[in-house]
């Protein structure tokens, strides 16, 4: 079938409040725009956004070429509750806010003549999600158009049988009987070809690529293969790769072994809210697999489209979740109310999306799911397996248990009940009211209770990570999670690094992933995984900042904080390795050297200048900061962080040693007590026998300030994005962490995407067209137009800076 662009000329309005249509270009979340307050129900967990339900429409005309084809609609995804009319007449409803669906327009849109399709989409009912999920049509829509006889859409789907030789298997169906031809490509060449007869509406073709280029992550080779049946061409991208999987092996792609070195992200872009941008989402893979990691999880529901074609691409592997809620409630108004009817569908599209990405090597069927210690949901558990593997045999299924939540959920703390969520519920009602009125204390007075995986969040950072870990290993928590495992592909361990070793023992059989770990644990995971190929891999929580689920997990500095007097303006979680405009964290420093990529040293500072003591939580491992420069703390006492696989560390400060340290055996981070004095600080990392073996400087930057204003690319693309960074330095691009500031910007020839800095609190919004900058810096994200140059002008206290983009190809 022929897919052809529906995401022009739409409209959209707000339909509880008093707010005018506007035109927008899909993919549009319509959250990101609304105002944040305290009379937010869903509160932190959703950045503070007030919600609101939205109705977009488009008026199309199907050609008349069209009489007699087949035209679908194919929706990415609508947030939530989506209900889709054409020409008044309701022609689907999905309640699943993260799943692709399909509109068959037959019977509904006319030939030759004005239709109008009209989506709404409903995200008033809070609380309804643990993050920030944003409102509307946030991934793209598209028209599919075939003739009578034609392939469906996935209709082609393409698995490797072996790799020596390269042996691949492709299946076309067809709406009808007659010949296929097939031809699969390496760019513009054809390498191999075939043709079959079909048989009950389907061709099956086994064909040997010559000279094979496989895909893996260090070498992401893509073919085409293109189907033909008839007047119709249908083609699809996809890399011959075999996986693995069993307790011999542990995971295997291409006969070599692999360890998933994972990070766990949402699927926001940060500033631009939910929008599944192709060009934010192949900018996340790239700066998360330049920081070590080799897989992604996308927790807590199918990511899109655009992540897998470039996890493809750059050759990240993907784990594709599917919920977090089953039949227990987390929220008054989550998915528990659609899931028990709607997840045999929900997981087809998912798979039906996934099956021919080479980057899929595993499916996860929930999160932190407390069902899975009773027995419904055990043997949900394993009807959910099982179905997925009669959808797609050449992949394991996972699901991420909570351990240590499982065993607190079976003697009743922190579960889900309708009384308790009608509780939480009238307490943020009661809590907008109260703001509404300005009255701080009723509010104070009315808080809610977590439940599900707020409530082990909470409880986590009250008692910290250490003691979750432990609770983990308790005998009970065993009994309440083995019949679960039982019933999957490989057994997903939320936090539950410390029953490794015991569990490697007590079952032989069993793949152990950490589906869900705190950043601390890197070393450790990385070191017996090595040793143990049952140990699949780690997913830690979380690899990029995201909007909302704002808890406690980041600790905040009071000059960056404005909890105490502006309670609505926590808009992140803050615990990335990689922070919200995408600069990695120190602690990516100590992740790439924990997992091995690079040797350190690294060394980060905490801010000097900083005299509170911050309690820092298991899913933040660091405030550090990787620079020196901090002018007016001479003489003031400085912790220094170093990250290195080494026998010992020596620092020295402006060519003089301060100290000189053994690495701990179980660790590659130590930390440095120093005085602070301008100038430069040098690591130095030797082995064993007191070679050196590594060495990082960092200086003072000059006391001159510049703002930088550097596009990540030295041109845009027509109507496509532009990343800037915006960052105080000194003359020389030192990077000058102290400086603060209130940037605006304007952009002619393009539009203001979104504007913000990494700090976890926010006054107004990501729309807004001024920020303050987090530790000297901040982003602007500009979208182009189609042709010549696009004028940014930044202006702070000492004036404008400008920097030109030209637009091209």
């Amino acid at each position: 079938m022929k897919k052809v662009d529906f995401n022009r000329d739409w409209t959209c309005r707000c339909l509880t409040r008093d707010e005018g249509e506007y035109a927008v270009t899909l993919p549009h979340d319509a959250m990101i725009s609304e105002p944040r307050n305290e009379e937010s129900q869903g509160e932190g967990n959703i950045g503070w956004y007030i919600g609101g339900d939205y109705e977009y429409k488009k008026k199309f005309v199907l050609p008349k070429e069209y009489e007699g084809k087949n035209a679908i609609l194919e929706f990415e995804s609508v947030y939530h509750d989506a209900e889709v009319y054409i020409n008044d007449k309701k022609a689907a409803f999905r309640p699943y806010g993260y799943t692709n669906f399909y509109v068959d327009l037959e019977g509904f849109a006319k030939i030759g003549e004005e239709n109008e399709v009209r989506v709404i989409a409903k995200n008033t009912d809070q609380p309804n999600s643990r993050w920030y999920p944003g409102t509307g049509i946030y991934r793209p829509v598209f028209l599919w158009v075939g003739d009578e006889k034609h392939i469906p859409v996935n209709g082609v789907r393409i698995r490797t049988l072996s790799f020596k030789p390269a042996v691949i298997e492709v299946t076309v169906k067809t709406t009808g009987e007659g010949p296929v031809k097939i031809e699969i490509c390496d760019g513009e060449q054809v390498v191999v070809s075939g043709e079959a007869q079909t048989k009950e509406n389907t061709a099956v073709f086994k064909l040997e690529v010559p000279d094979a280029k496989l895909w893996s992550c260090a070498h992401p080779n893509l073919y085409t293969c293109r189907a033909v049946y008839g007047e119709d061409v249908s083609e699809e991208t996809f890399g011959i790769r075999l996986l693995e999987y069993n307790p011999k092996v542990g995971m295997a792609i291409n006969g070599k072994h692999v360890i998933l070195r994972g990070a766990c992200i949402h699927h926001d872009n940060g500033l631009l809210g939910a929008c599944a941008f192709p060009e934010a989402e192949e900018r996340k893979v790239r700066i998360l697999k330049e920081n070590g990691y080799n897989a992604l999880r996308s927790s807590h529901y199918p990511c899109s489209k655009a992540i897998l074609d470039a996890c493809d691409r750059l050759g990240m592997l993907m784990m594709d979740e599917y919920v977090d809620v089953w039949y227990i409630h987390k929220t008054e108004h989550d998915y528990a109310n659609y899931m028990t009817e709607w997840w045999q569908q929900d997981l087809k599209d998912m798979v039906e999306k996934d099956y021919n990405h080479p980057c899929v090597i595993m499916y996860s069927t929930g999160n932190e799911v407390s069902e899975t210690a009773q027995k419904k949901g055990i043997e949900l558990t394993g009807k959910m397996t099982d179905y997925i593997n009669e959808l797609d045999g050449t992949r394991p299924v996972t699901c991420g248990i909570n351990i240590f939540f499982n065993f607190l959920s079976s003697v009743g703390l922190g579960v889900y009940s309708d009384d308790k969520a009608k509780k939480n519920a009238d307490a943020a009602k009661k809590a907008a009211e109260a703001a509404a009125k300005k009255a701080a204390k009723e509010k104070e007075g009315k808080k809610k209770k977590p439940v599900g995986s707020e409530f082990y969040n909470t409880l986590a950072c009250m008692m910290g990570d250490r003691f979750m870990k432990c609770g983990a290993t308790l005998y009970p928590c065993d009994v309440k999670t083995r019949d679960a495992f039982a019933n999957m592909d490989v057994a997903g361990y939320n936090y539950g690094i410390y029953r490794y070793r015991h569990d490697l023992k007590k079952y032989p059989n069993r793949l152990i992933l950490g589906s869900e770990t705190f950043c601390k644990d890197a070393y450790a995971f990385y070191e017996i995984a090595k040793k143990h190929p049952r140990i699949i891999g780690d997913f830690v929580w979380a690899g990029m900042d995201y909007i909302g689920e704002v808890g406690e997990g980041c600790a905040e500095f009071s000059d960056y904080n404005f909890k105490g007097e502006k309670p609505a303006t926590r808009m992140t979680g803050g615990n990335g390795r990689i922070d919200l405009l995408g600069k990695p964290r120190a602690e990516a420093a100590y992740t790439r050297v924990a997992f091995d990529r690079e040797k350190g040293p690294f060394m980060a500072v905490m801010p000097v200048y900083q005299k509170e003591k911050l309690r820092i939580t298991g899913w933040q491992l660091t405030k550090a900061l990787e620079s020196w420069s901090w002018r007016g703390c001479t003489g003031m006492p400085a912790t220094v962080e170093v990250y290195a696989r080494a026998a010992f560390v020596e620092l020295f400060v402006n060519g003089k040693s301060v100290g000189k340290k053994a690495m701990p055996k179980k660790n590659c981070r130590i930390v440095f007590q120093v005085t602070y004095e301008d100038g430069e600080i040098t690591a130095v990392s030797y082995d064993a026998q007191g070679k050196a073996i590594g060495r990082q400087t960092m200086r003072t930057a000059g006391t001159e300030t510049v703002l930088q204003v550097k596009p990540e690319t030295d041109f845009a693309k027509p109507e496509g994005l532009v990343f800037i960074p915006l960052q105080y330095t000194d003359e020389d691009g030192i990077w000058k962490p102290m400086e603060k500031h209130r940037l605006s910007v304007k952009v002619e020839n393009g539009t203001l995407a979104g504007m913000g800095s990494a700090n976890a609190y926010v006054e107004g919004n990501y729309t807004d067209d001024h920020t303050v900058t987090y530790y000297g810096e901040a982003m602007a994200i500009v979208r182009a137009g189609k042709t010549g140059t696009v004028k940014v002008t930044v202006k702070d206290e000492s004036g404008e800076h400008i920097a030109e983009i030209p637009v091209k190809e």
